[in-house]
């Protein structure tokens, strides 16, 4: 069966007119298809997607995630009276529904659906498929399926659910799935030591808290992830300019905060802090390549 987009509006047997317009669709569609396979296809050319991820070639966690966000669901909450779904932060910004216009009355938690999404979460792992049919009696090769969303380790898939949160300035929601991949990477440095690729993983994560907390006004947990971002930095090679820039970045704005704290010694301490490790850097990395990343 062809999925749908839940957005397609339905044909009614009785509508003879829908159905003429059906028709013709078809028949457009199968011209557009052996075009194609006629000519070469043009990277440039982006096809259309549904906002849920409903299509023909990629599994995607459309029924949970966020409309507005595009992460998962994170304090799910039901429009009234039309029933859709947002995250609590995403729709309070708005009067009208987002999806179909209709007036919100009011907005109710679904807790039962966020019971499903946290559970999703727990239960994240790897899916693998096969893209041909294994039933002996098909014969036809489906087209393969793109697993975009849920084909990321639980690490990596955490932190992009955070950033597409944070982007759209659902703090809260980016700072519950990075408080989650923090948890889950000092498990593994209390199991296999102090890695060099794990700080630095957990550095950056930590870094990510520190800007959650800093747009929600909280400069004292900020102050403290960025400070941890560093003490785990520090204990990683020199050599990878990427963590040194992170590192430099942390300690400028740990600067910031302290600076509009009015704290002007810790700030000029730690700006200058900033300072050496770029300085440092640029000694033993003089390649044009490490001065780019260290300009950003």
């Amino acid at each position: 069966m062809t999925p749908v987009c839940p957005f397609v509006r339905a044909v009614r047997p009785d509508d003879a007119s829908s159905k003429r317009s059906g028709d013709n669709q078809c028949q457009h569609a199968a011209e557009h298809e052996s075009k194609a396979k006629n000519e070469p296809s043009d990277s440039s050319i982006i096809e259309p997607k549904c906002p849920l991820g409903y299509d023909s070639r990629s599994f995607k966690i459309g029924p949970l995630s966020c409309v507005l966000c595009k992460a998962l669901l994170f304090d799910s909450s039901k429009c009234v009276p039309c029933s859709h779904l947002f995250c609590k932060a995403c729709i309070s910004r708005f009067k009208d529904c987002p999806l179909c216009g209709a007036d919100i009355e009011k907005i109710e938690p679904d807790e039962e659906l966020q019971k499903v999404v946290d559970k999703f979460i727990d239960g994240h792992a790897r899916i693998k498929r096969s893209s041909v049919s294994t039933d002996a009696e098909e014969t036809i090769k489906v087209k393969p399926v793109i697993y975009e969303d849920v084909s990321l380790e639980r690490g990596a898939f955490l932190v992009q659910q955070a950033m597409r949160a944070f982007r759209a300035q659902n703090v809260e929601s980016a700072k519950s799935r990075l408080s989650i991949c923090a948890v889950d990477i000092r498990e593994q440095l209390k199991e296999s030591g102090n890695k060099p690729e794990l700080c630095s993983q957990l550095g950056a994560v930590l870094g990510m808290l520190g800007d959650c907390c800093r747009a929600m006004g909280d400069a004292g947990s900020a102050v403290t992830y960025f400070e941890e971002s560093v003490d785990f930095l520090s204990q990683v090679s020199s050599e990878d300019m990427e963590i040194i820039h992170t590192l430099s970045v942390s300690l400028n704005k740990i600067g910031d905060i302290k600076y509009y704290d009015g704290d002007l010694q810790a700030s000029r301490t730690y700006y200058f802090r900033s300072l050496d490790v770029r300085r440092n850097a640029l000694k033993n990395h003089c390649d044009s390549a490490s001065l780019e990343v260290m300009k950003l």
